[in-house]
């Protein structure tokens, strides 16, 4: 099996295992912010839209030991430095893409809001 074959069908395999989960449902269809929205990305690569992202409560992420931190699913994550979007916050509120897979919850975007 080549190399790019090999690639194709463990991601193929991957997709049902819920590490895509990418969905666009038309919710933000009209927003003035999708075009925003679409084009965020941290360094882990783009974030999607609004409708992959879900907005957090303050009570669930903050800031520690200089990294951010969010809870998801009732456990505290470590945001990787890398997933920190660092262009202005126009939704205003905290946002967070996860990525579930079988070996857990990972953080593919983090857009931090203000805490109150």
């Amino acid at each position: 099996m080549t190399k790019s074959r090999l690639v194709l069908f463990v991601t193929l395999a991957l997709l049902p295992a819920g590490l895509v989960t990418a969905r666009d449902d038309g919710r933000y269809a009209n927003s003035p912010l999708k075009p925003w929205f679409d084009s965020l990305r941290s360094s882990r690569g783009l974030c999607c839209s609004d409708a992959d992202g879900f907005a957090v409560s303050d009570p669930d992420w903050d800031s520690k030991d200089g990294h951010y931190r969010v809870r998801l699913e009732g456990e505290w994550i470590v945001v990787p430095d890398d997933a920190v979007i660092t262009e202005p916050n126009r939704a205003g509120r905290t946002m967070v893409w996860p990525v579930k897979s079988s070996l857990g919850i990972s953080i593919r975007c983090f857009l931090p809001g203000s805490l109150s």
